[in-house]
C-alpha cells in the first residue's frame, strides 16, 4: 500500500508557515506519509531550504490565505486560498487528506464547498480526543454545528464510533450523549429527542450504536464512554472548559514544584512521570479535530499549533487515511441512511 499524501495547509494558523513547514518536514521525515505543502513559494521555499528539503517536498503554490480572524464568508471571498487549494488537490485525487490550522469556520465551510459529504450525511462533526485512559474518548461535536436537529445527533454517534474503531482500535464504541442529568428525561428538547432516537432498536440498515445512555459534564474525563456526542455549542464550550481548566492546573503545579528545595528535588525525582502527564494533557499530542462525514479526511489542528502539534496532525491525517476511515463510516452508516437524516 502507498503512503498517504497529505495536503498541508501551510499558511493557516497562529504560528504559519514556520511551524505548519517545520511539522510537515518532521512528521514526513518520521515515514509513513508524503506532503504536499500549498502557499506562498516565496516564504515557504526559504524554510523549506534551510532544513534541507527543498525539491525533496512538493509544492503547490496559493498567494491568498485566510486569516485567523475570518469565519465561514472566507469560503466565498477566497476561492483560491491555501485551504481551498489544498482541499481541491484532495478532490482531484492528488492527496489523501487535508490538515489545516487555520480558522476552523472557514475550514468547514470550505472543505464542505470543495469536497462532497458522504451519502446519508447531513452536516459534518468535528470530533476530538479526550486524555481519558485506557484509551482516549472521542467528543463530537466540538463546534461545526451549533444547533443541529436530533437526528444529526445520531449520524453524530455514527461518526464518532468510526473514528474510535480506526483511531483507538476500540472494537465496539459506547456511545454517550452530553447532557444536564443522567437521567433519560434530562435536557432540552433537542437532547430528550436525540436520546429517544439513539435507544431506539432500529439503526435504519446501519450497524447498532452501543448506546449507554446520559453522560454529564463531569464524565467527559471519567471514561464512562467511548464516544460522547454533543451539539456544537455544548461541545465547544465544553472543550475548551476543559483545555483552560488543564493549563491553569498546569501553572499551579509547576508554581508549587518551585516553591521549596524540597519540592524542586520532588518534581526532578518524578520527572519522567510529570513529563507525561503533561504530554497527555497537551492538546497537540492528538494532533487536532477530524472533520468527520465527507468523501475524504481532513484535520483541523490548533490554531497556535506548534512543529510538535503541526506534526502530530499530520500524522493523524495519515493514519486516518490509511485506516480507511471514510469507508468505515460508510459501513456503519449503511445502504439506507440517505432518506432517514434531514438536513440540519
Amino acid at each position: 500500500m502507498s503512503e498517504p499524501v497529505v495536503a498541508v495547509d501551510a499558511m493557516g494558523g497562529d504560528h504559519a508557515p514556520e511551524a505548519i513547514v517545520a511539522g510537515a518536514v518532521a512528521a514526513m521525515r518520521q515515514g509513513g506519509l508524503q506532503v504536499v505543502l500549498v502557499g506562498r513559494p516565496g516564504q515557504i521555499r526559504p524554510l523549506l531550504a534551510a532544513r534541507g528539503m527543498l525539491g525533496a517536498i512538493r509544492l503547490v503554490a496559493a498567494e491568498d490565505s485566510v486569516a485567523m480572524d475570518e469565519g465561514a464568508l472566507a469560503s466565498w471571498r477566497r476561492p483560491r486560498s491555501s485551504i481551498a487549494i489544498a482541499c481541491q488537490l484532495v478532490h482531484l485525487g492528488q492527496a489523501s487528506a487535508v490538515m489545516s490550522a487555520g480558522s476552523t469556520g472557514a475550514i468547514v465551510a470550505t472543505a464542505r464547498l470543495r469536497l462532497r459529504n458522504l451519502p446519508g450525511v447531513g452536516r459534518p462533526g468535528l470530533a476530538v480526543a479526550l486524555p481519558t485512559r485506557p484509551t482516549p474518548t472521542v467528543l463530537i461535536d466540538a463546534g461545526a454545528i451549533a444547533d443541529p436537529r436530533p437526528e444529526t445527533l445520531v449520524q453524530f454517534a455514527q461518526l464518532g464510533s468510526a473514528y474510535a474503531e480506526v483511531a483507538f482500535g476500540i472494537a465496539s464504541p459506547r456511545v454517550g450523549l452530553l447532557s444536564i442529568g443522567a437521567e433519560p428525561g434530562k435536557g432540552n428538547k433537542m437532547v430528550r429527542r436525540a436520546h429517544e432516537l439513539l435507544a431506539a432498536e432500529s439503526q435504519h440498515g446501519g450497524v447498532p450504536v452501543r448506546f449507554t445512555g446520559n453522560v454529564e459534564g463531569g464524565d467527559l474525563l471519567a471514561g464512562k464512554a467511548d464516544v460522547v456526542v454533543a451539539e456544537g455549542f455544548a461541545g465547544n464550550v465544553a472543550l475548551k472548559a476543559m483545555e483552560g481548566t488543564a493549563a491553569f492546573t498546569a501553572a499551579q503545579f509547576r508554581a508549587a514544584l518551585a516553591g521549596s528545595p524540597r519540592s524542586r528535588l520532588g518534581a526532578l525525582l518524578a520527572r519522567r512521570q510529570l513529563r507525561e502527564l503533561r504530554d497527555r494533557f497537551d492538546p497537540e499530542t492528538y494532533g487536532g479535530a477530524a472533520l468527520l462525514g465527507l468523501e475524504r479526511t481532513v484535520i483541523i489542528a490548533h490554531g497556535a499549533a506548534t512543529e510538535r502539534g503541526a506534526a502530530a496532525a499530520c500524522r493523524l491525517a495519515a493514519d486516518l487515511a490509511a485506516g480507511n476511515v471514510v469507508e468505515r463510516i460508510r459501513e456503519r452508516l449503511g445502504p439506507h441512511r440517505t432518506g432517514f437524516l434531514r438536513r440540519s
